[in-house]
């Protein structure tokens, strides 16, 4: 499961899909209406929030626009319009590991929209996120690989 960071605007179709549909399945997890993926790193950073479903609802309502600037067909029932009080920070390490990860993952499957991003050195958040000083995630299987060199 991967609930990005950095904005929907810099996925490719099949990452935007799968975007929708894991952030689908985090708000069911924190509904307590499924007992998979409780204590993934993704889910727990929204867990935090004071109304974690709220704040995962106003996430998906981020994926929800750049779906629909691009027509595609989400399902806009599935999600409730939330206004943003809480926001999650990310670190500026994280961030830039997300971009290098989604650029990395681009490289194999849509090489057009790697193209658009390929001059971005800064890529902006989901509006949902705010940015602080730090590094690449603890839960990262990179920060764990960088932690054994």
């Amino acid at each position: 499961m991967r609930l990005w960071s950095i904005h929907p605007k810099y996925m490719d179709t099949k990452g935007l899909l799968a975007l929708w549909r894991e952030g689908l399945l985090a708000k069911a997890v924190l509904g307590g209406k499924t007992r998979g993926y409780r204590n993934h790193p993704q889910i727990l950073r929204f867990r935090k929030a004071k109304k974690p479903v709220s704040v995962i609802n106003a996430y998906l309502f981020f994926v929800f626009l750049e779906a629909e600037k691009r027509n595609f067909n989400f399902d806009r029932s599935k999600i409730k319009e939330e206004i943003l009080k809480d926001k999650i920070p990310v670190s500026k390490g994280q961030r830039d590991y997300e971009f290098e990860l989604l650029k990395d993952k681009l490289r194999v499957r849509d090489t057009i929209k790697l193209a658009e991003l390929i001059n971005i050195s800064c890529a902006d958040l989901n509006p949902l996120f705010y940015l602080v000083e730090g590094d690449i995630e603890r839960w990262e299987k990179a920060h764990n690989i960088l932690q054994k060199i």
